[in-house]
């Protein structure tokens, strides 16, 4: 990375240096295609007042050649802040050395701004490509009308154009205020490069920022700091939707520096993003305002959540999971292959609610002035935070403006807004810009939780081992509580997480649902309804495996059985709202993945110890295909390692390969937490974990030794990669913990279970 040509500036300098020097600038509405038939203004520049289009820019060009490309996306590690604008300056043919990224607002003119689900490369390749073709075409034509000839004697490289027959050049600023002047094209005239002139798209290259985090530059939530800003610090309610009855707040104020206390009403039903409640400390400093929230005495009724107690609740979705539910799939008849005996096979899985954790809690900052508030905050989604401000607030949405910082760690508890609704309500209440900071204890304790789930599991065998028949059934408070608290199901896109799209070749096949309340705000985190469904769904096939006496990679692939597309149509199947025809659920590709995993762990060639072993298992989700193997050593007292762990990804057109390496990578951590000690539990309605004493997260200890990352090399449309890696990870060590000691893993985490010899 070039620090001296690359660098963060912001908005109000962007503009105003496109104001003054006279630029291109391109600009899209909530569709793409509403970009083709906007119609454009006359160059802006020192005589112009107007901007040719709205002020919410993808790419802008100055006469001194510098670029600036808008990346709207939120970046959280994921390198989708790189990534995006890559592929626009790519299609434009610039000097990546004269670029620079401006963080987009909020603004629904750019499209979804939800950098959740791992679809931002998905959702906007194609836009990004057409965005810097449509910059391209106009400066090709500026050129040649400068020239006096065709455009289609000129081509395009870093940032210039050339005439190939006299070898002529322009730059991009030279021509930057006369393309201005050009019509914008319409998108059947855009011709794009073909992919063996791409010279950033299937590229490494690093992040933008990784300069400023390595060298601790002030880019996230919690460094932002305003003149006269005041700190605040929320005592919530222990229990889900508890009140306050009343509260002494005498020698909280006696603290030094503590300025006064606010009470927050307590959410109304549905709680969405709404901010949970309680009694705010504000400070002049945020040590202040935690010291003189310690000094609170606040009286709570806890309401009717105080009865939940996570021990009984599991035995309660256990008992639901042995009963019939809604059949969510059905194929053949499971129950007539049932009825005539023989070998069957029953199992049941349990995981219990997750905590996000990101490294850096929630922060927001906001400055509330004359019915207008600005927010400063580590947000996946800053439409989201505009529309729970505004509702919060009582005022239109427009006069929301949220700035994104960089996100210290999200994992799905960033998109939820309830930590910015918080300091744009005691904004308005002290007439100062609020800062509120969440402790860790507050981040773990009032969580948006990744929801428990019990799996029962059900399997006719015929005598080469091979199911006839399988009935799976899965019971979870689903995340669509958050909007609906009478919710009872999962949603279509929780069943459609690896449990109705399950892709095994079985005659009889039913798949079914059962009831489930929540008791606990739920979430999405790290792959979702993945985490538990792929745990049964490929534990339980590990367990098939070894009664059937065969090896689990050929049972697997067995299982997943001949190359053929899955067409599940008749169901409603979700695909991650990825068109059909276009994401397919193709098993070639899931057992190439397989194949390769186990190859490059040396599957059947390596000879394993007592207390070692490996594990496979394999799963699609988020439209990607992975497969990991995982190794343990387990020794006499029952410590785990993990010394290697070999993935497999297809995840179609890989846009920044290194970027999506750590992504998986990442993800073997990640699932390592999940697998070795991830557990909430509750007591009274309260959470009892608090801190990484009762919730630890992977150590590097804990972590595995060594990941290898291989991605299969594919022209099929790009796919998720923040997510797919974890749902196979989980699975795959608890496979391996049996091929080492003989333990079956059907309940997490591993912190519950002696593997001691």
């Amino acid at each position: 990375m070039n620090t001296n040509t690359i660098e963060n500036v912001s908005r109000r300098k962007f503009l105003r240096g496109m104001f003054s020097t006279g630029a291109l600038v391109l600009g899209v509405h909530f569709f793409p295609e509403a970009l083709w038939a906007a119609v454009r203004k006359p160059l802006f520049g020192p005589d112009v007042k107007d901007t040719t289009f709205n002020p919410n820019l993808f790419v802008g060009i100055n006469r001194d050649g510098t670029i600036t490309i808008v990346a709207h996306r939120s970046e959280m590690g994921t390198g989708i802040r790189t990534s995006l604008p890559r592929v626009l300056a790519d299609e434009l043919d610039a000097d990546w050395t004269r670029v620079k990224l401006q963080q987009g607002i909020g603004d629904a003119r750019y499209g979804s701004q939800n950098t959740d689900g791992s679809h931002s490369i998905r959702e906007f390749f194609d836009v990004m490509r057409e965005m810097g073709g449509a910059a391209r075409l106009m400066l090709v034509r500026a050129a040649a009308q400068r020239w006096k000839v065709s455009p289609d004697e000129c081509e395009t490289r870093n940032s210039m154009v050339i005439h190939t027959a006299s070898g002529r050049k322009l730059s991009y600023g030279e021509l930057a205020s006369a393309a201005a002047k050009l019509p914008v094209p319409q998108k059947q005239e855009l011709q794009f490069k073909p992919s063996a002139r791409w010279r950033y798209i299937g590229k490494s290259a690093p992040m933008y920022d990784l300069a400023g985090v390595c060298t601790g530059k002030p880019l996230y939530g919690l460094d932002t700091n305003l003149d006269g800003m005041v700190y605040a610090s929320v005592e919530h309610p222990p229990v889900l939707g508890g009140q306050v009855k009343s509260y002494d707040d005498a020698e909280a104020r006696r603290v030094k520096g503590v300025l006064r206390t606010i009470q927050i009403p307590t959410f109304k039903p549905p709680y969405a993003f709404q901010a949970l409640g309680g009694v705010a400390v504000v400070a002049d400093n945020t040590w202040a305002a935690l010291k003189g929230r310690q000094k609170l005495k606040v009286e709570w009724d806890n309401g009717p959540n105080a009865s939940y107690n996570s021990g009984e609740y599991r035995k309660m979705l256990q008992d639901t999971a042995r009963k019939p539910g809604k059949v969510v799939r059905n194929e053949g008849d499971v129950d007539a292959v049932f009825a005539k005996g023989g070998k069957i096979i029953e199992a049941e899985y349990y995981t219990p609610h997750l905590a996000h954790a990101p490294m850096e809690p929630p922060n927001a900052v906001a400055d509330y002035r004359d019915g207008k508030v600005t927010i400063w905050a580590p947000t996946q989604n800053p439409q989201a935070a505009q529309d729970a401000v505004a509702g919060a607030l009582g005022i239109k949405k427009e006069n929301v403006i949220c700035h994104v910082t960089l996100l210290g760690g999200a994992f799905g508890r960033k998109s939820m807004q309830d930590y910015i609704v918080e300091a744009a309500l005691l904004s308005k209440e002290v007439g100062k810009p609020v800062k509120v900071t969440w402790r860790r204890e507050d981040d773990i304790k009032f969580d948006y939780y990744h929801s428990v789930a019990a799996m029962y599991m059900k399997a006719a065998l015929d005598d080469s081992g091979k199911p006839t028949a399988w009935l799976q059934r899965s019971v979870f408070p689903s995340l669509m509580t958050t909007f609906d608290a009478n919710t009872m199901y999962g949603a279509p896109l929780e069943l459609g997480m690896g449990w109705n799209d399950i892709p095994y070749s079985i005659p009889n096949l039913r798949v079914e649902n059962g009831p489930a309340k929540a008791h606990v705000r739920i979430g999405w985190l790290r792959s979702v309804a993945n985490i538990y469904h792929a745990y049964a769904v490929q534990s339980f096939s590990d367990e098939l495996a070894h009664v059937a006496q065969r090896d689990p990679v050929e049972y697997l692939l067995d299982l997943i059985g001949p190359p053929r597309i899955i067409d599940l149509k008749s169901i409603g199947y979700w695909n991650y709202n990825g068109n059909a025809e276009q994401y397919p659920i193709d098993t070639s590709r899931l057992r190439k993945v397989v194949e390769m995993a186990a190859e490059q762990a040396g599957w059947g060639k390596r000879k394993f110890g007592k207390g070692s072993g490996l594990g496979i298992a394999a799963h699609r989700s988020f439209l990607t295909y992975v497969a990991t193997v995982v190794e343990v050593e387990v020794s006499d007292k029952g410590e785990v390692k993990i010394p290697r762990v070999d993935t497999v990804v297809d995840a179609g057109l890989v846009v920044n390969p290194e970027v999506v390496r750590n992504q998986f990578e990442g993800a073997a951590v990640f699932g390592t937490s999940v697998t070795r000690t991830g557990e909430i539990t509750a007591t009274n309605g309260a959470i009892d974990q608090s801190n990484f004493h009762n919730y630890p997260v992977a150590r590097m200890n804990d972590a595995p030794y060594y990941t290898k990352v291989t991605l299969v090399e594919s022209t099929a449309p790009p796919a998720g990669v923040g997510e797919p890696g974890v749902p196979p990870f989980v699975p795959a060590m608890c496979n391996a913990i049996f091929a080492a000691t003989g333990k079956r893993i059907r309940e997490l985490p591993l912190s519950k279970h002696s593997l001691s010899a």
